[in-house]
């Protein structure tokens, strides 16, 4: 595997985005930059809530840059639809508005706030589409703002939002993300050298989704080997239905060289089967890689606790700190459980394109978490 690439890959244009999840936001105030102006996008997701902090540099309406100042994170579980995570949510989502617009001084009107398509989605399946209504009513009212707009994402545009914030201009046009996250799976590319025509990937299945109907068919037998017959069942299902259909139809395979996952389990995945390159963003992976990974997890997890990988790192090549509170943070974040649900469903869509005569380039992106937001804020602020 050509691990050089991999710095190369994504380099020219993936913000360097601070990652660091289900934290408290910090309060220092932002530093402002001549001829750029701060924004903030918040987002409720299904996981909790995001906060990213922005830099933009525009030189006219088409032409800009930004770079994240700050990414926060406070888990808060809303698409559990109870009141106990819905006050949570609503708690998270002033106290990020209040970060924004008291601590770091950001005006109102440059700060965007939005609904993601994963909430959306799970809200229909529940027919829990009026807790979004009060979300919203009870932000607005709170903050005394009867106008302000709180967008909720279609799945198609926070697909193409996330691919604008995440793959560079470079590899914009030959590079397929699938973006795989709590509630439901988003990707596609552009297949005709712009940005305005998109080919839509989606499918209505996450890694949290996925456990949850893993965990409802378990019965009285909770062992994970029940639980792993269970997630089969319901990948086989998925792949059946869904996954299969969903390649055929986005038309990605003759066009897309490389395929890059995004999201919550390309996080995890990455930072444990790779350790040794934890300093990058994006890392290479093939399909047997992350099958191996899939099979070890079943049989010994501890071969991926903090300890175990910290123990096996090659001297003198990366932090060994830093790779222990990374993969701590893996751990807290996915049990094995969750863990094998995610792999599970990413190996089930890489299959796809792991092809006897042609074998795609496979790339986990590690910090593309905000990417979305960051586009939709960059995009929108000048409307």
């Amino acid at each position: 595997m050509n691990r050089s690439f991999t710095r190369k890959f994504f380099a020219t244009g993936l913000a360097v985005l601070l990652l660091h999840f289900f934290s408290q936001a910090q309060t220092s105030a932002i530093q402002k930059y001549e001829n750029a102006s701060a924004f903030a996008g918040i987002e409720v997701g299904s996981k909790g809530v995001k906060m990213s902090l922005l830099e933009i540099n525009r030189t006219d309406a088409d032409n800009s840059s930004y770079r994240i100042l700050k990414d926060t994170s406070v888990n808060t579980d809303f698409i559990s639809f109870t009141q106990p995570t819905y006050q949570a949510t609503l708690a998270a989502l002033n106290g990020l508005y209040e970060v924004a617009s008291k601590q770091n001084k950001i005006p109102a009107a440059n700060i965007f706030t939005a609904i993601s398509s994963g909430v959306y989605i799970q809200a229909q399946k529940a027919d829990k589409q009026s807790w979004i209504d009060q979300l919203i009513s009870a932000f607005k009212y709170i903050n005394n703002e009867p106008d302000r707009k709180v967008s909720v994402i279609s799945v198609e545009e926070e697909a193409r939002l996330s691919h604008l914030g995440i793959v560079p201009e470079s590899r914009r046009y030959n590079t397929f993300l699938i973006d795989i996250g709590s509630g439901n799976t988003k990707g596609g590319y552009f297949p005709y050298g712009n940005i305005k025509d998109f080919k839509l990937f989606e499918l209505s299945w996450g890694t949290k989704s996925a456990n949850n109907a893993a965990v409802k068919m378990l019965g009285d037998n909770t062992s994970l080997e029940n639980y792993n017959s269970q997630l089969s069942r319901v990948l086989a299902g998925a792949e059946h239905d869904e996954i299969i259909y969903a390649v055929n139809a986005s038309g990605a395979f003759p066009k897309s060289d490389n395929i890059a996952f995004s999201g919550g389990i390309a996080w995890a995945v990455a930072t444990l089967v790779s350790p040794e390159l934890n300093d990058n963003d994006v890392i290479t992976v093939t399909y047997d890689e992350v099958l191996e990974f899939r099979d070890k997890l079943v049989r010994n997890p501890s071969l991926y606790s903090d300890y175990y990988l910290v123990k096996t790192l090659p001297p003198n090549t990366v932090d060994p700190e830093k790779v222990g509170k990374d993969v701590k943070t893996v751990n807290k974040v996915f049990d094995q459980r969750a863990l094998l649900s995610g792999t599970g469903l990413l190996l089930k869509i890489m299959r796809q394109f792991d092809g006897v005569v042609e074998r795609k380039k496979f790339f986990l992106v590690k910090n593309g978490s905000v990417g979305w937001i960051s586009a939709f804020v960059n995009q929108y602020s000048v409307k």
